[in-house]
């Protein structure tokens, strides 16, 4: 064999070698977070309070809500084949839950929870469990150009009306921490408007807020703030904006590259979805909602 052939032959078994290597790495980090179940016999079912109706506290100190629910299902699923499997759940932010289900700490991030192409990048998305999208809840008497804002209303004033004051010195509520803090602040920014936006750790807090009239509106995701408007003190004084200015696509987080058990996740979504006991789960949360929100969520599944 000549020098030239030695070094082709060579540099095909490096080649395949590297391939060889690559496809049982990258089997073994598929299957990584469903080894580590095996053994564990726990799946770490990630939440953040204050999310329902999709993941909140219970009476009993443990967490419920749909998403919850869901992922209690893929539980169920995976102990089909991983016998004595359980869920065990932990409480986390926002601000330290994608890092949790990049480093394995959380194994399905559960809630109200939006699959962006930036959080992709730190992990990975089930198909849609929910879609909404950003709106605002107002007082009826919140200032008039919010009220055009997010109602749509055309109304005429006098001129020297004091209800015509500009957006600008509007003062606007968002929880902290939330990607839509940071839409709104980006849009506030950009559109070159003064409103003050006033951060605030829980829905319940900007609602207390908006009541007291420390704020004149509240931004949030439309499905939370339709369940915020059921624990406000008068009900009868706010309104849920009919506008929406983002859609929000909700998914279950997992951690990235995890094809396996993505592929268990969706599976499970689909089926369940086309399913009496789905219907059921949507209106036990989402009540006289519930054929519109199955007909969307349906209609963005995925095929087996």
């Amino acid at each position: 064999m000549s020098a030239l052939a030695r070094i082709c032959a060579t540099a095909v078994g490096v080649f395949a070698a590297a391939t060889i290597y690559g496809a049982v790495a990258a089997s073994g980090a598929a299957a990584q977070t469903l080894d580590r179940i095996a053994l564990a016999k726990t799946v770490q079912i990630g939440f953040v309070a204050g999310q329902a109706p999709f993941a909140s506290i219970g009476d009993n100190g443990q967490p419920v809500g749909y998403a919850i629910d869901l992922c209690n299902r893929i539980v169920e699923e995976i102990g089909r084949s991983i016998s004595g499997v359980k869920p065990a759940y932990v409480e986390t932010t926002l601000d330290d839950a994608f890092a949790a289900v990049a480093t394995g700490r959380i194994d399905l991030l559960c809630g109200a929870i939006t699959a962006t192409l930036g959080r992709r990048e730190t992990v990975d998305f089930s198909q849609p469990i929910f879609l909404t999208g950003v709106s605002g809840l107002l007082r009826t008497d919140s200032p008039r150009d919010l009220r055009e804002l997010f109602l749509g209303e055309r109304t005429i004033s006098p001129p020297r009306s004091p209800e015509m004051r500009p957006f600008a010195t509007s003062r606007v509520g968002v929880r902290t921490g939330t990607r839509t803090e940071a839409l709104l602040r980006r849009t506030v920014a950009d559109e070159g408007y003064g409103a003050e936006i006033l951060d605030f750790a829980t829905h319940e807090e900007g609602l207390a807020a908006l009541e007291s009239r420390d704020i004149d509106a509240y931004f949030g995701d439309r499905v939370l703030l339709v369940e915020l408007l059921g624990k406000a003190r008068n009900p009868s004084r706010l309104i849920v904006a009919n506008r929406l200015f983002t859609r929000e696509p909700y998914g279950i987080a997992m951690k990235r590259g995890d094809a396996d058990l993505r592929l268990l996740v969706d599976r499970t979504l689909s089926r369940f979805y086309a399913t009496p006991e789905f219907t059921a789960l949507l209106v036990k949360y989402f009540a006289d909602q519930a054929r519109s929100i199955q007909a969307q969520i349906v209609a963005q599944s995925l095929p087996e």
